[in-house]
């Protein structure tokens, strides 16, 4: 097994559940270590920000989404921005998606998991996040070349500004997965921005003015929820 140079941090507050995460995915090949509380794992983020962390909703002195806010909160940083976090839980309301999403989350997986597909999600999540893109990505019509800084539809160059060509790489290596719009400005404007958060929607409509011109629509509104770059059925 090749040794990687990802770390995760496991937070669990069932200890069988989280020796047995944890073992799981250290024979995986990630350096793993663990908390079993909310006050344990931000105390280990902030000393040492993992590249991801898997977090229980329900654990005993607060819930995993203010573990959330109170990291965001802190700007707790990993290799390339804001720490990445999956969040793991018996709950399965809509509800509580929406809000782990909406805080910035990077996935949500409902207990009980099947370990592969948990692994797949966690190898996915850290390729979109530690910067392991393909140089160039492509949607239907739509390419981007991520070295040339260029992007076309049905092989036309379309001219976009360097804040809409982050935006667009973005959605593009997240195509088919909805990203809100606090995941947006944590990872196209690194909280540079202190704004308001309507500028997200400003420059989704930029884009769709450039990229969306023409049929079919690739960038989607899912309300409620953000926004999600689909490519078209065949």
């Amino acid at each position: 097994m090749t040794p990687r140079d990802e770390r995760l941090l496991v937070v669990d507050d069932e200890a069988t559940v989280r020796e047995l995460l944890s073992a799981t995915l250290r024979f995986a090949g990630f350096k793993v270590s663990s908390a079993g509380t909310a006050t344990e794992a931000i105390a280990a983020a902030t000393a040492e920000p993992p590249d991801l962390v898997l977090l229980d909703v329900m654990l005993p002195d607060m819930d995993g989404f203010e573990v959330v806010r109170r990291l965001r909160e802190q700007r707790t940083q990993g290799r390339s921005g804001p720490v990445p976090v999956l969040f793991l839980t018996a709950r399965d309301r809509q509800a509580d998606k929406v809000t782990g999403l909406s805080l910035g989350a990077d996935d949500y997986v409902t207990k009980p998991f099947d370990l592969e597909e948990l692994i797949a999600r966690i190898h996915a999540i850290l390729r979109r996040t530690n910067g392991s893109h393909a140089d160039v990505l492509t949607a239907g019509p739509l390419t981007l070349d991520t070295e040339g800084h260029q992007v076309t539809r049905h092989g036309r160059p379309v001219r976009v500004s360097p804040t809409e060509f982050r935006l667009l790489r973005y959605l593009m290596e997240n195509a088919g997965r909805v990203v809100t719009k606090v995941q947006i400005l944590e990872r196209v404007w690194h909280y540079d921005f202190g704004g308001d958060a309507s500028i997200v929607d400003t420059y989704i409509s930029y884009l769709r003015r450039k990229v969306d011109a023409e049929e079919p629509k690739l960038i989607q509104t899912v309300h409620g929820v953000g926004y999600v770059l689909r490519e078209p059925r065949s």
